[in-house]
């Protein structure tokens, strides 16, 4: 059970308990991030199996929408970094992504088919866009996945239009604007409260803008609001350890052997 601000009338807010089905695991969190990017390819079928294989229950991946409205698993506006094209994403169709293949299987896949391949595994998704809102929505529905997923977004509007259309036991995280305003008010033991109401988790790195976001006063003020602390993107085992030690419920990570090894060594291996 996470608390959480919920509206009651205008200008009125109280607390009350609202259930995130996605969040009812023991904490800390391990999250594979974009399925364990260090080990040579990112979102794909075979990372993500990876990541479950090893014994993840939580991945987190990308989510970009083509010009003809199908929800893909890619981080990039464009194909440029990973396939060395120009082309964007949103002005492709889904039939010219599915051409690019390896072996004979597409590398880019549908958000679908990977919410359906993994039913006990829970996907922390980055949309990317504003084009991608409706087709997730629109996926999240079909699979039935509301519990076993967490939509977030670096646009505070963007997560607010995602929680509108799907209700309030979708898990979602904070945007930028909000983080920051959840950072200052952790300064000044106060405040804050609007701006996270309706929001299970802030999922945030270590430093913004050379100043340390993640410390024990921020940790503390967010569970005061009711939030998760999910930190990203981790990936030395010293810094690991120091977060854990703060009390962050959660750690996204490109290397997903050295963070396995270092619940391991805190008796939090295998993930429940």
């Amino acid at each position: 059970m996470c608390d959480t601000l919920l509206p009651v009338g205008v200008g009125k807010v109280r607390l009350v308990n609202v259930r995130y089905p996605f969040l009812d695991a023991p904490t800390p969190l391990a999250f594979a991030h974009r399925g364990g990017a260090a080990q040579g390819d990112e979102n794909t079928v075979e990372a993500f199996g990876r990541a479950v294989a090893m014994g993840y229950r939580y991945v987190e991946t990308d989510v970009q929408a083509t010009s003809d409205g199908v929800a893909v698993v890619f981080h990039d506006d464009t194909l440029h970094r990973i396939f060395g094209r120009d082309a964007r994403v949103d002005a492709l169709r889904y039939a010219d992504l599915a051409s690019i293949q390896v072996d004979g299987d597409p590398v880019v896949p549908r958000l679908e088919e990977v919410i359906a391949a993994w039913p006990t595994v829970r996907f922390n998704i980055d949309v990317k866009c504003d084009a991608a809102i409706t087709p997730v929505v629109e996926v999240v529905r079909r699979t039935g996945a509301l519990d076993r997923v967490l939509l977030a977004a670096f646009a505070d509007a963007r997560t607010a239009r995602l929680r509108a259309e799907l209700g309030p036991t979708l898990a979602t995280s904070l945007g930028t604007r909000a983080a920051a305003t959840l950072f200052a008010a952790s300064r000044l033991g106060r405040g804050a409260t609007r701006a996270t109401q309706g929001v299970a988790a802030a999922q945030v790195p270590p430093t913004a803008g050379g100043l340390r976001l993640v410390d024990r006063r921020f940790v503390r003020y967010a569970h005061r609001l009711g939030l998760q602390v999910h930190v990203w993107t981790i990936d030395d085992a010293k810094r690991m350890h120091e977060l854990l030690d703060l009390g962050v419920d959660g750690i996204m990570t490109d290397h997903i052997d050295v963070l396995r090894d270092v619940y391991t060594q805190r008796g939090h291996w295998p993930p429940a």
